[in-house]
């Protein structure tokens, strides 16, 4: 019996720990992020990159955590040698939507009030890997699911005051990881 208690406690702490899960309905499921433009931890195409078009990539999300109200996206690379690059910064995306398209506009305002931040490229809108030559650097696309309609922030924030206005409003969270390499 206590051995019993043992794994359902760590079943429980494993799921809440994953980030990624939400109730909806009674059930648990899956909050996933997902591009096809390519598959998790696989080479970004050069078209989502500085050395071609520097289109964004084609996003969709699944599993909506029940209660969310926006998302917001974050595009980092943790391996700049500068320190974390941050390579678009996307929020106020309405609960009613579930993707983005390929070659979203770097405006900073788009429509159903989507709003776009400044990147460490110091512009608006998605700003494709761009590594110097050597080992690949991995991009973290990462969505959040708030319990807010709105930040309250005008375009053109930084990542880090998107940071702080969804703090404490983050009902789900997914993430999808991709390779660039020059």
């Amino acid at each position: 019996m206590h051995r019993i208690k043992i794994i359902l406690t760590l079943s429980i702490l494993l799921l809440s720990v994953s980030g990624v899960r939400a109730q909806k309905g009674g059930e648990t499921m899956n909050f996933t992020l997902s591009t096809s433009a390519f598959r998790e931890g696989e080479t970004i195409p050069a078209q989502y990159t500085c050395d071609s078009s520097d289109f964004s990539p084609p996003l969709k999300w699944d599993g909506i955590p029940a209660g969310t109200k926006s998302f917001a996206i974050i595009m980092d690379d943790p391996d700049a040698p500068v320190g974390t690059f941050t390579h678009w910064v996307i929020y106020d995306i309405p609960a009613d939507t579930n993707t983005l398209p390929e070659g979203l506009l770097k405006d900073p305002d788009l429509s159903k009030g989507i709003k776009q931040g400044t990147t460490s490229f110091r512009r608006t809108g998605y700003g494709g890997p761009c590594p110097p030559p050597g080992r690949p650097h991995r991009y973290f696309f990462t969505i959040y699911a708030l319990d807010i309609q709105t930040t309250g922030l005008v375009s053109k924030a930084s990542k880090q005051d998107v940071e702080n206005k969804i703090k404490g409003h983050i009902i789900g969270k997914a993430i999808v990881m991709g390779k660039y390499g020059r």
